[in-house]
């Protein structure tokens, strides 16, 4: 199965943020934002998100894959053949703090 790994673009530091008296504000924006993983999480369906993409602000956008219940080498050799196909891991976003 193939989804986006989030909803939206990667958004600011600080997003997710709740003030003392909403404890549950940055909980629930953060469900919303990220829809897609958690159900992996509650089943133990193996899953990965991989950056195939990046916006014009030099972000990754993850691509997740989910696989059989206990076939997480399928996922490897996928992993490893789209990072042949499109490599990754010297990409960096530039990001400030």
């Amino acid at each position: 199965l193939l989804t986006p790994t989030l909803a939206e673009p990667p958004v600011v530091l600080g997003t997710f943020d709740s003030p003392p008296e909403k404890p549950l504000q940055g909980l629930r924006r953060a469900e919303a934002f990220v829809p897609f993983t958690p159900i992996c999480n509650a089943t133990g369906l193996p899953a990965m998100s991989v950056p195939l993409y990046w916006n014009g602000e030099g972000l990754p956008v993850g691509v997740h894959f989910i696989g059989r219940f206990g076939d997480e080498a399928t996922l490897f050799r996928l992993a490893g053949q789209l990072e042949s196909a499109r490599p990754w891991i010297g990409r960096r976003p530039n990001i400030s703090i």
